[in-house]
């Protein structure tokens, strides 16, 4: 059965773009180069959360157009959501509807994620510049979407799309790791955060961070297998930094204001405004080459 998006969230997003205020981009006239992709949902999903930045301004005054990509953007989710269970029509629609009506709430989510990389980057120029170009936006994009499908019970659909974000990005962020508001992964290549991890607000994470198990459980009635469903990663307060080549491993508690250096391997609990970083860094050799 076809689906058809018959809600009203497409009034409510064109109000939105229509509040959007500098540094949002508000340039109508603006057409960027393209960007193709393997899959269909990024791509409307990025149109539809900031339209200017992906020459997608027909939608800026036409709700029904609006409707029209919404509808589209539905089809690819009904699709993926099908594809791993054998569900209740009604049931997938309403899964895909519910996504839909949150959009406006995950764009005034993402838009605080743009606002803390480009406090957080000196390197950025432009908000356009990060929601086009930032790898670490680009897998927050798909994270908050993949995160309300795990915790909606389509866990198997919400880890093909953050494997897809990886491969495009080389970010691999499990679904169900549970994010906050402000999150900025700099540069990100290597990162890794896993599944029962959880990042509080105004988080910077650089790259080849780990936030991972240290341990594993085995499965008590299976030897080959190991146990599933257990609290098994890292809990990150508010305003937390984590260096490049860092790994904060097992269900520990990291608290706010902690700085952790590069190259760090932290596997206790660190209390609220601590820095943790390398004692003793090793020494270099140099010789003069003949």
């Amino acid at each position: 059965m076809p689906y058809d998006y018959t809600g009203s969230v497409h009034d409510a997003l064109v109000a939105a773009y229509r509040a959007d205020e500098s540094p949002f981009p508000t340039d109508d006239s603006r057409t960027y180069p393209r960007r193709d992709h393997l899959r269909d949902e990024p791509a409307l999903l990025k149109q539809l959360l900031f339209p200017h930045c992906w020459n997608a301004t027909d939608l800026l005054d036409d709700p029904e157009t609006v409707r029209a990509r919404l509808t589209d953007l539905g089809t690819a989710v009904q699709k993926g959501v099908s594809a791993y269970a054998d569900r209740d029509p009604e049931t997938v629609s309403g899964v895909v509807d519910d996504l839909l009506d949150r959009l406006p709430a995950i764009r005034e989510t993402l838009q605080r994620d743009v606002e803390a990389a480009y406090k957080g980057d000196p390197a950025a120029k432009s908000y356009c510049e990060i929601i086009r170009s930032y790898p670490g936006f680009h897998a927050t994009l798909i994270h908050r979407v993949a995160n309300y499908l795990y915790t909606a019970d389509h866990p198997e659909y919400a880890r093909e799309l953050a494997e897809y974000a990886k491969v495009e990005t080389g970010i691999d962020i499990h679904p169900g790791a549970d994010i906050g508001d402000y999150f900025f992964v700099d540069h990100g290549t290597g990162v890794v955060i896993g599944e029962t991890a959880t990042v509080g607000d105004w988080a910077r994470i650089y790259q080849n961070v780990t936030l991972g198990a240290l341990h594993f459980e085995e499965a008590e009635d299976d030897d080959h297998a190991l146990a599933k469903g257990y609290k098994r990663h890292p809990d990150l307060g508010d305003h937390v930094v984590v260096g490049t080549g860092s790994n904060v491993l097992g269900p520990i508690e990291v608290g706010d204001h902690v700085s952790i250096g590069a190259n760090a391997w932290v596997t206790d609990d660190v209390s609220d405004h601590t820095s943790v970083f390398v004692a003793e860094h090793p020494e270099q050799a140099r010789k003069p080459t003949d």
